[in-house]
């Protein structure tokens, strides 16, 4: 009875003693976690985003439902159609100027409208608090 009582407590001590071996080989460094999170970021970020050759910049794929008072691409792209058939670019003024009818843009080439697209993107920003187009021109100053 005593020696089995012995292997016993021999036996619990081996099997404790591996178990606490297999734990602290599962912990990792704090460096190599960071970089497995990194990786986990990396992997979210990429499956919910696409790189969009047009306007140089990550945009959300489209089967991605949008939190909360975030307005879709579709519409944001819209407004920027909107603005482009009221609005032409005067290249000896430096700015855009409205028209007083809508322009067909229909009736201009593809790489007319990509490159009036890119002008305009580079002269807008986005508000995402107000959820409208800024323009980045300064205005004259009067003096």
């Amino acid at each position: 009875m005593k020696h089995s009582r012995t292997v016993a407590l021999v036996l619990s001590t081996l099997l404790l003693s591996a178990s606490g071996l297999t734990q602290a080989q599962s912990v990792k460094p704090p460096l190599e976690s960071a970089r497995m999170a990194a990786f986990m970021d990396r992997d979210v970020f990429l499956s919910m985003h696409r790189w969009d050759e047009m306007t140089g910049m990550w945009v959300v794929k489209s089967n991605i439902e949008l939190p909360k008072g975030i307005m879709p691409r579709a519409e944001v792209m819209a407004m920027v159609d909107k603005f482009l058939v009221m609005n032409t670019w005067d290249d000896a003024r430096e700015q855009w100027v409205s028209g007083d009818i809508p322009r067909e843009m229909s009736k201009l080439t593809r790489e007319q409208v990509r490159v009036e697209t890119i002008r305009f993107l580079m002269t807008h920003e986005w508000n995402d608090s107000t959820s409208t187009w800024i323009s980045k021109m300064r205005l004259p100053t009067k003096n």
